[in-house]
């Protein structure tokens, strides 16, 4: 009898622990994201100081997206993609690089970033589109300028254009690409652009900025994904065109109730505006009547954090997640900068924190981890990779945000093109003229 109510006792204690045991819940469903600045190639900013010598310049970017050859690259970002398993990666400066041997020819693409990683991750993801509309929206360009942009490559233009220069320019913006998989479904895509530019030549050399967006069901969740570039180049004593940028990309996705995420390079540091006291080897903008200190107006993360965007990657405080950068050529930290870094706690070189994912509407973080910042390097930046909770059964889809159209070359731009263009051809041609005398 004794061992019977033991018996008895026991199962009851069981009965009631299988009762404590929680029922399973519906599998919550999230998406995995990598924002990346695969890098044009090249050290825009020493280019542009070799201006007005715009073949010097031309040539020297040349020269360094040689030896830092796409090529190699391609196969290095393929592979932390597949290791990250992302879904969808926003991309930052995707650059076309073009050529053209006449003024009247054609320009013929000789590198393009973004089809030479999609065949390095070998069909497992596609450029994101949707009745004929692709997320890739042009910013930054360069157009191939006969005479003003010549460059020396015999090894890659003795093939394409039978001699050994070539006029070169290049197309750098914005692109989403997405796994293809049952569960990523792609509802509508769009570009748009941001009315704030940058001028380095009045008239003539305007940077544009804008985003790429796309609305994708995810285990059935439609969310909105977007990728940016906002502007790196700002003027001391003004609010920077980066944080004129992150609002309106705020007031553009201000009607958006489900939920979303924004991939980007922001070129705003959670420290910006600086004072004089704080290092600040990557030269962000630094505090000034227009910016003071805590001027949340003028830091493009702030206006993020302030319009409900969650952080969702690694801590942006922590010098350890730092995600800019390392040399032009792309061999390793500046030595000067390196110090610098080190000093902050970064042992990889990497001095600012440029690179981040943002969610917002029922979203939450569950991991997160920046990539690439040792071994060999895809980008002169460090990524960001986070997978992030989506809301169950949710089916709203918002509307679409504006359409901002591009903003291209007006009538009075051309023609100052084009005078540049003749006297330059003029002053050659008298040179020629010159030397044909003397000899």
């Amino acid at each position: 009898m004794k061992i019977k109510k033991v018996y008895l006792a026991l199962l009851t204690v069981i009965a009631i622990n299988i009762g404590s045991i929680p029922i399973a819940h519906a599998e919550i469903p999230s998406v995995t994201v990598m924002s990346r600045n695969i890098y044009l190639g090249a050290d825009v900013g020493t280019a542009l100081e070799l201006i007005p010598n715009l073949p010097a310049a031309a040539q020297y970017m040349w020269d360094q997206v040689k030896q830092t050859d796409f090529s190699n690259r391609a196969k290095i970002l393929a592979t932390e993609i597949n290791q990250s398993s992302s879904d969808v990666i926003g991309l930052q400066e995707a650059t076309i690089w073009y050529c053209k041997k006449y003024p009247w020819s054609k320009k013929v693409e000789v590198f393009n970033f973004t089809e030479q990683l999609l065949d390095a991750l070998e069909g497992r993801y596609e450029l994101v589109s949707k009745d004929g509309v692709k997320a890739l929206n042009p910013g930054f360009s360069i157009n191939p300028i006969p005479f003003l942009t010549k460059v020396n490559d015999e090894q890659t233009f003795a093939e394409v254009f039978g001699s050994s220069s070539a006029a070169c320019g290049f197309e750098t913006g914005d692109a989403l690409l997405v796994k293809k998989s049952d569960n990523l479904e792609v509802i509508e895509v769009g570009n748009s652009e941001y009315e704030d530019s940058y001028s380095i030549v009045p008239t003539i050399m305007t940077i544009y900025r804008g985003y790429s967006w796309a609305d994708i069901k995810v285990s059935g969740v439609p969310t909105r994904f977007v990728t940016t570039h906002l502007e790196s180049l700002w003027d001391e004593n003004k609010v920077p065109n980066s944080a004129k940028q992150a609002m309106q990309l705020v007031s553009d996705l201000s009607n958006t109730k489900m939920p979303v995420i924004v991939m980007g390079d922001f070129n705003a540091d959670p420290r910006d505006p600086r004072s004089k006291y704080q290092p600040n080897p990557g030269e962000q903008p630094v505090q000034s009547q227009a910016c003071h200190a805590n001027a949340n107006t003028c830091n493009a993360y702030l206006i993020m954090s302030q319009a409900g965007y969650k952080d969702a990657g690694p801590d942006s405080l922590d010098p350890k997640n730092y995600t800019w950068g390392m040399n032009a050529l792309l061999t390793g930290a500046d030595p000067k900068r390196l110090i610098a870094a080190k000093l902050m706690g970064n042992d990889y070189g990497f001095t600012d924190r440029l690179d981040y994912i943002f969610s917002k509407n029922g979203t939450e973080s569950i991991s997160s981890q920046i990539i690439g910042i040792q071994g060999d390097y895809g980008s002169d930046h460090a990524g960001v990779v986070a997978t992030i909770a989506l809301p169950k059964q949710s089916n709203v889809i918002s509307e679409k945000p504006p359409a901002h159209t591009p903003f291209p070359i007006s009538f009075w731009q051309m023609v100052i093109i084009v005078l540049i263009l003749l006297t330059t051809m003029l002053y050659w041609r008298r040179k020629k003229y010159q030397i044909r005398t003397t000899t």
